[in-house]
């Protein structure tokens, strides 16, 4: 009997940690909201990062911050009821939510504040055709994808300064340094948000904890 009421014990706290929240809305950006406390990505919508440009008629200004608040405007403050369908890389429930019975992300896309995220979902492809043809909000003005931008800004912080073209590489045989001319140099990337990062000598790799590749 004790083992069955642990087990149910496990069971309910799992369910209660997945599942997707209900509650009052704080509009974190276009596609990501918090739910009565509970950080929440929006399914099948993306939308531009905080800081990501936009541009038209020769001015620019924060893509990210413009969609928010335009977002923020009609969604902060009201009652969302969500739907979880799974979990990011980061830990947050990736949901489908509704206002008064309305998609949200589907509400958000025919405003031309975010794209259909079509590398999870095909779900919100009318509404984007019908913001482009009205060219409302994001297809009014110039601005690169989020997903083209994010990889831009990740290549941008991993890339090597100045001299420092030394690569502190981790891996299952452990922090190793590679420096040019090297046999898996070349193809050897480097993550800086793992831990792993440029040096502008070996003895600065070593004095760090890194050894030697293999020539």
């Amino acid at each position: 009997m004790f083992r069955f009421w642990s087990l149910m014990a496990v069971c309910l706290c799992t369910s209660t940690a997945i599942a997707a929240p209900n509650g009052t809305i704080h509009v974190i950006d276009a596609d990501t909201i918090d739910v009565g406390g509970t950080r929440v990505r929006l399914f099948g919508i993306d939308a531009p990062e905080m800081g990501q440009p936009c541009s038209a008629n020769g001015r620019q200004w924060d893509c990210g911050a413009w969609v928010r608040d335009a977002v923020a405007a009609h969604y902060e403050g009201r009652h969302a009821s969500c739907t979880r369908v799974d979990t990011d890389r980061y830990g947050r429930i990736v949901a489908r939510c509704t206002v008064n019975g309305a998609d949200m992300g589907a509400q958000i896309v025919q405003s031309g504040l975010a794209w259909a995220y079509r590398a999870y979902s095909s779900d919100y492809d009318l509404q984007e055709k019908s913001a482009a043809v009205a060219e409302r909000g994001l297809w009014a003005v110039a601005v690169q994808m989020p997903d083209a931008y994010r990889a831009a800004q990740t290549a941008a912080r991993n890339a090597p300064t100045g001299n420092c073209v030394i690569k502190g590489n981790i891996s299952a045989s452990g922090r190793i340094y590679h420096v040019p001319g090297n046999a898996h140099y070349d193809r050897t990337s480097i993550n800086i948000d793992a831990g792993e990062r440029w040096f502008c000598s070996a003895g600065a790799a070593e004095a760090a904890g890194w050894r030697a590749a293999r020539r």
